[in-house]
């Protein structure tokens, strides 16, 4: 079968720097480790999990879910309006992902609060470490993915994005879909898995 002339290879690559997709990976073993030691944990003692796991607000991490993945949404719109060269549009896209990300914080601290206004800590049981590990490790992400977000709107602000640079967004979007996957991981094994 012959190819038609008119079509044209296009070069598949990687979205963003290289080096963000290393600390991706590295990221997600790491998180994968943790992950597989807690269902470790967890079959080892599966009554003291579920039990603990009731004390979890399965509200605020739902809400949570919803947060980061509309947050994730707004950051995809802002990599395709660079690539359609909507340069005002970016703005304020990013600053809506970034608010999704003060929101997830703000939540998550509200959460913690009742968590420790309820005598639960880390040092309760090992359900209580897991899950003040787990989470804490990755609302530190989202801090730091939402301090990225604030840095790529200011950068956008001042024009340096558009159809034909892009490349430190999308490096910016790589790292917050990891935040997001996480949490996606994270959600179920938390609060639902039974």
């Amino acid at each position: 079968m012959e190819m038609s002339s008119s079509l044209t290879a296009t070069t598949r690559r990687l979205p963003g720097d290289p080096g963000v997709w290393i600390f991706v990976g590295a990221d997600m073993l790491m998180f994968g480790l943790f992950f597989s030691s807690f269902v470790v944990g967890r079959s080892k003692n599966l009554d003291l999990y579920n039990l603990s796991q009731q004390a979890l607000n399965f509200n605020y991490g739902g809400i949570n879910t919803l947060i980061l993945l509309t947050s994730s949404w707004f950051v995809v719109l802002a990599v395709h309006a660079a690539k359609m060269n909507r340069v005002k549009l970016i703005p304020h896209l990013l600053a809506a992902a970034a608010l999704c990300g003060l929101a997830f914080c703000s939540l998550k601290v509200v959460e913690y609060t009742e968590k420790f206004n309820h005598g639960i800590s880390m040092l309760t049981n090992d359900f209580f470490m897991y899950y003040f590990i787990l989470t804490g490790i990755h609302f530190l992400h989202v801090i730091a993915g939402t301090v990225l977000l604030f840095v790529l709107w200011k950068k956008a602000r001042a024009g340096a994005y558009g159809s034909h640079r892009y490349i430190g967004l999308e490096s910016g979007a790589t790292y917050w879909h990891m935040v997001d996957l996480l949490w996606i991981i994270l959600f179920p094994l938390l609060y639902l898995m039974r």
